[in-house]
């Protein structure tokens, strides 16, 4: 059986009408950058329980990245809490979107839409990828700017980092210094390598790729014809994968 700690919300802050993060007070079990614990609250008659991704690295209050999903079962709940109310939060984590299970190359691809960013933005403040890695490449794709969670909080974690870059996407407004459109078509006509002057290649990329399932198949696909390949255990390859809403 799960074990649950009552956590107490110590800050809040939100990005857009929908988005919006919960900083944690709980007693939870160490973890790996990039996995994910559960949420939830009490109903009438039963738990109810959704996986959200670590955003702050191990050892930090807990810090989780949200969307309200206005016909969801736990989201509005979370959406109503303020400092100082209480919520539960399983202490302990899961989930392979860690660097471990990242095979050895020069290239670290991290590609998000949404507040599947969450994890990424984690990987890069528990920092050992900067040893892991030659260049990191985080992409990040949403609908308009004011979804663009961590954004300067990613330029604090990297501001020495010569070999990162940082290429934010919008699809539904036009925005000064961001990409317009979607992640997969930039893929697919070279701009994203030509922007950060890296190309896809077998050997050298690693892609760990945080999204809602369409994006996530759709980037595995296009990757697919940079022969990219999903990395599995058994038979090592270049992309690994989670779904996040």
């Amino acid at each position: 059986m799960a074990s649950w700690s009552t956590g107490r919300v110590k800050a809040r802050k939100q990005w857009s009408d929908t988005v919006f993060s919960l900083v944690v007070e709980a007693d939870v079990e160490p973890f790996k950058a990039g996995q994910f614990t559960k949420l939830a609250y009490h109903g009438e008659d039963k738990r109810v329980a959704r996986a959200y991704s670590y955003v702050n690295p191990p050892g930090q209050d807990c810090e989780f990245y949200l969307v309200t999903i206005p016909q969801g079962q736990l989201t509005p709940y979370l959406d109503r809490l303020q400092v100082g109310d209480e919520l539960l939060v399983q202490r302990s984590a899961a989930g392979f979107l860690t660097l471990d299970e990242v095979p050895a190359g020069r290239d670290l691809w991290l590609m998000a839409t949404g507040t599947g960013v969450g994890p990424f933005v984690s990987i890069l403040a528990e920092g050992s990828c900067w040893q892991q890695f030659e260049n990191i490449v985080l992409v990040h794709g949403v609908r308009t700017a004011d979804e663009l969670g961590y954004r300067e909080y990613i330029k604090e974690l990297t501001y020495d980092k010569p070999n990162f870059h940082y290429v934010p996407f919008v699809s539904r407004e036009q925005v000064p210094d961001v990409q317009a459109g979607r992640i997969t078509t930039a893929i697919s006509s070279g701009k994203l390598e030509q922007l950060v002057g890296l190309d896809f290649d077998p050997e050298h990329s690693r892609v760990m790729i945080c999204g809602n399932p369409d994006m996530v198949r759709d980037t595995r696909s296009v990757l697919g014809e940079k022969d990219l390949k999903k990395h599995l255990r058994r038979k090592p390859g270049q992309i690994l994968m989670e779904n996040y809403w």
